[in-house]
């Protein structure tokens, strides 16, 4: 299901390389995701919309959530000429795409521990 969300090879390759490391790393995206979420739907300032979703779209990527991370490249080149409330809907999707992939990121953690 999650596979037109999450990269596996990326997160196989991670896995590989940061191995003990690699909880915490999960931990670490899952944390920073909620805080860059929340900055994003408390702010309607075009530079702090661009430069979290920036931030956000390089941890994505970098985590193989590749859905995720093309809707924060949108909203970051786009939130300076978008309307309030298509800023809303993009933030809304980007909160909806992370809600699908949590799980996999969650559920990989739980994995990693167990072992």
């Amino acid at each position: 299901m999650a596979d037109k969300h999450v990269d596996r090879d990326v997160l196989n390759t991670l896995r590989e390389v940061m191995e003990e490391a690699y909880p915490e790393l999960l931990d670490t995206f899952l944390v920073d995701s909620d805080n860059r979420l929340r900055e994003l739907q408390q702010t309607a300032d075009a530079e702090v919309l661009s430069s979290v979703a920036h931030s956000f779209k390089g941890s994505s990527s970098n985590m193989g959530a590749t859905r995720l991370a093309e809707l924060c490249q949108e909203l970051e080149q786009h939130a300076r000429n978008k309307s309030p409330s298509e800023i809303l809907k993009l933030v809304a999707d980007i909160h909806s795409e992370f809600g699908e992939v949590r799980p996999v990121y969650e559920a990989e953690r739980l994995r990693s521990h167990a072992h």
